[in-house]
């Protein structure tokens, strides 16, 4: 399930190394669209600004938007998303390579238990990959690679690049940007690291079938479904949740309410993940003293 949550988790996962998925187009099946989207109010009851929950990855044709994602659209200020130049490919490339290039590693199979060996050659198999060709890719870097062969969607119909081009430049604010968030990936202990790239062979070709489900509980808004789905696998490793997760929700938490004392009113739109459970968002800006009301 690791690999299915990092579409609405983290960016990094779906962004620099996608190309096209070749998942189904429109999406024509389930309930009317109803993703997670947050009305923020003062104590007194005025409306500071609005939250959605957004996923980073979606086949081509998706359906997602709805009136009240459109009325907040409308309605804001500004937009406050994690990366604002999602659409600089080469600044992302040259980010990407400065940090995640190392000369003189040990081929991909010496970073993996034994036993996962034959799941990672298969692997490997599947996206025409060559072991021997991530000698100087570090450890989180071959995750995010490896995570792409079985991968469903399509950054460039992600929530954020959206919502980001029905903006003005000068009125979008980023939260971390697209260094800020892969050195949170260089500076995971290389045992971390492993674990990443562990996951992702462990999942294997059942990672389709669970994105795709994950994709319907976020078009749907089941809450139940992304909580539970965003602290299973992976995100169950304490360190990693802690770094990949509650930690940032931390640092944007002091940021986000800064934005909120401003006159400006903010549509904040961030990974699905960010905002649920004790140690997501919504629960931090209540414990502010914040009114977080979902819309329906």
């Amino acid at each position: 399930m690791w690999r299915a949550v990092a579409a609405a988790l983290v960016p990094a996962l779906a962004l620099y190394l996608a190309g096209c998925s070749d998942a189904p187009g429109e999406d024509t099946e389930g309930p009317p669209p109803n993703p997670l989207l947050y009305e923020i109010a003062g104590a007194d009851g005025t409306v500071e600004g609005w939250m959605l929950g957004t996923i980073h990855a979606l086949p081509p044709g998706t359906r997602w938007q709805t009136p009240p994602i459109d009325r907040a659209t409308e309605m804001a200020d500004i937009l406050v998303v994690e990366i604002a130049a999602l659409d600089d490919r080469p600044a992302l490339s040259r980010i990407y390579a400065e940090l995640a290039t190392t000369p003189g590693l040990p081929p991909l199979d010496k970073r993996l238990p034994a036993a996962l060996r034959p799941q990672l050659a298969d692997l490997l198999a599947r996206g025409d990959m060559d072991a021997n060709a991530f000698t100087e890719t570090e450890s989180w870097a071959a995750a995010l690679m490896l995570a792409q062969v079985d991968a469903v969607g399509d950054p460039e119909y992600g929530v954020d690049r959206a919502l980001i081009r029905a903006f003005p430049a000068n009125r979008v604010r980023e939260l971390e940007g697209a260094r800020g968030q892969l050195e949170i990936f260089d500076a995971l202990p290389e045992a971390e690291q492993r674990d990443l790239i562990a996951a992702v062979v462990t999942e294997g070709s059942e990672a389709r079938a669970r994105a795709d489900e994950l994709r319907r509980a976020w078009l749907s808004g089941d809450e139940a479904a992304l909580t539970e789905a965003a602290t299973r696998g992976i995100m169950a490793d304490p360190e990693l949740r802690e770094t990949l997760l509650v930690a940032r929700n931390r640092r944007w938490d002091g940021r986000i309410a800064a934005l909120l004392e401003q006159p400006e009113r903010p549509l904040i739109a961030v990974g699905t993940a960010h905002l649920l459970g004790p140690d997501g968002l919504v629960a931090m800006l209540e414990a502010r003293g914040y009114r977080v009301t979902r819309l329906p």
